[in-house]
């Protein structure tokens, strides 16, 4: 039986045979490799499985892979809901649910004759989640190279269930009016001549689109859960909108509904926008945007008490390593969604021809009746 380590093929018999070698050695080896490559190596034998378990080593993986856990706060909360291993291994593989197939004459609002206890759920419930139970973990990538780490305690704004938060869309933005967050050609991006250039070939936009990567981490304190709501690569995006010097990119994942919405499945779309500046021929993107929202299936945001339940369990939703299949499943809600709405339109339309032929039928009767 053979395993890769650190790009080493090794067979399980040579790797107990150096059991005998320094634990030190040992760790040394292992604290250079990768969280998925750690992982392997655990299986290979009892000395690797039981360094592998040192939480240090995940400290190390995590804090490479998301610099933000680097902040003491954050290292403290982390080992507060089960250590850098466990943090690990819930926010590595990316969120995958599966979209359920709904007709065009779904009924996605609740029903009239529910009460407003009802509508909003039992006291108990309310009480179980709370705006300030979720902490927000966010770190940009462009290239390998980390340009923006941010933590966000908390929901702001959110004051109370019983104020505008409860009822009003959900939404988080994490980039504050003080923060600098820029892109230059010194980051790789491509200098482009001119806007009306870029409008033409699009270099500025394709290397944007290939190199950024965004992982949103979002952690409950009281059940000492935490997933990661970002697709990690691009689902989506829009150059030159609203403005020429505008870039929105779009991020996100599927994220489970069943009991909370009728629709049982929501998006979750993290948005992240540019603004192009141009100064002295030198090329720079500026962050000017970097929010949560979700959305049902009708197009419709999402309240804020909704919202946390929906965020709530997210954290104990299915998982995948596979990119492919996160991408399928965002893609295909995209793809139900986008259908739902044509079905809807060409129902609403032939409504309006049918009210339309009715009032000229009655229009001509009326007509003849007063001959």
């Amino acid at each position: 039986m053979y395993m890769m380590i650190g790009g080493l093929t090794m067979s399980v018999s040579s790797v107990e045979s150096v059991a005998p070698l320094s634990s030190d050695l040992f760790y040394d080896i292992l604290r250079r490799l990768d969280g998925a490559t750690l992982a392997s190596a655990a299986c290979a034998c009892a000395t690797f499985c039981s360094i592998s378990k040192e939480e240090r080593l995940w400290e190390n993986v995590c804090s490479s892979m998301w610099p933000s856990t680097n902040q003491d706060d954050v290292k403290s909360l982390i080992m507060s809901i089960g250590g850098f291993k466990k943090f690990y291994a819930d926010c590595f593989p990316l969120i995958v649910n599966e979209v359920p197939e709904f007709r065009w004459n779904d009924n996605f609002d609740y029903p009239e004759e529910l009460t407003e206890a009802e509508y909003y759920g039992d006291v108990d419930e309310l009480e179980s989640v709370s705006p300030s139970d979720f902490v927000s973990i966010m770190d940009i990538r462009y290239k390998d190279k980390t340009i923006c780490s941010k933590v966000l305690w908390g929901i702001p704004n959110a004051n109370g269930f019983n104020g505008w938060f409860h009822n009003c869309p959900f939404r988080i933005d994490l980039l504050a009016c003080s923060d600098e967050v820029t892109l230059s050609v010194s980051d790789g991006l491509p200098p482009i001549i001119s806007i009306e250039r870029e409008r033409k070939d699009g270099n500025l936009w394709q290397e944007l689109w290939e190199g950024i990567r965004l992982s949103w981490i979002i952690v409950n304190r009281k059940i000492k859960k935490a997933a990661n709501l970002s697709s990690w690569s691009p689902l989506g995006g829009q150059r030159h909108w609203p403005t020429d010097k505008d870039f929105v990119v779009r991020f996100g994942s599927v994220l489970p509904a069943q009991d909370i919405l009728p629709c049982e499945v929501v998006k979750c779309i993290l948005i992240m926008k540019f603004w192009v500046i141009r100064t002295e021929g030198q090329t720079t993107l500026k962050l000017t945007e970097l929010s949560m929202q979700l959305e049902d299936m009708d197009g419709s945001h999402v309240n804020g008490w909704k919202s946390l339940l929906v965020l709530r369990e997210a954290l104990s939703c299915h998982r995948s390593k596979n990119y492919n299949e996160v991408l399928e499943s965002c893609h295909l809600y995209s793809k139900v969604q986008t259908e739902l709405k044509e079905k809807k339109m060409q129902y609403e339309d032939m409504l309006d021809k049918l009210w339309i032929l009715g009032g000229i039928a009655t229009c001509i009767s009326f007509y003849l009746y007063c001959l």
